[in-house]
């Protein structure tokens, strides 16, 4: 819980008795890996807060898994969607590892809001980095290359999504064919 700690430090400074406050409204979850905490269709009704794991979101598609985030240590997840305006989630959130989360409800967080307007901070900062990163994601799905997407997601994801997500997750998430990706890091290697 450390590693929450001086992430929210980080974002909002909590004094000790914040902290407190807040430490006392999380509820720590250990998942199997392939556990699927949100179904699509069902509420996310909380934030999950990755101390040790790695999960991802994604739908279903004629059968076909799309991928649409992965986060590990550090980091937050949920389907936003679903979260910020509690209706049914067009995802699933499912761990690829076996993992440790720290969650905290939407009405835990909603009655912080009105406690303490740093809560309140630190949610509107969630919401803007969420949005940016699909901004980023949009812009980059349509204006790269195949090649272009897969170097760009080895150069700025985490070192553990690189190497721990399976290749054919990060295709369906990068909108490129299995066999297409394979190629890629062929080229890539022999370089």
């Amino acid at each position: 819980m450390n590693n929450l700690k001086k992430i929210l430090n980080n974002l909002v400074q909590l004094s000790a008795v914040e902290w407190n406050n807040f430490k006392e409204k999380i509820v720590t979850q250990e998942y199997k890996s392939n556990t699927t905490i949100i179904k699509e269709g069902n509420i996310a009704n909380s934030i999950y807060f990755i101390e040790k794991g790695l999960l991802r979101t994604y739908y279903l598609q004629n059968g076909k898994e799309i991928n649409t985030y992965f986060a590990c240590d550090g980091q937050f997840i949920t389907s936003y969607a679903s979260f910020i305006i509690q209706t049914p989630a067009l995802e699933n959130l499912e761990t690829i590892e076996n993992s440790i989360v720290h969650t905290i409800s939407f009405t835990t967080l909603t009655e912080l809001y009105r406690i303490d307007s740093k809560f309140e901070k630190l949610g509107r900062m969630l919401a803007e980095k969420n949005y940016l990163c699909v901004i980023d994601r949009t812009r980059k799905m349509q204006t790269l290359t195949a090649k272009q997407k897969y170097l760009d997601f080895i150069e700025t994801y985490h070192k553990k999504i690189v190497q721990s997500v399976p290749q054919h997750q990060i295709a369906s998430y990068l909108g490129i064919a299995p066999e297409t990706l394979s190629r890629i890091r062929k080229q890539i290697s022999i370089s």
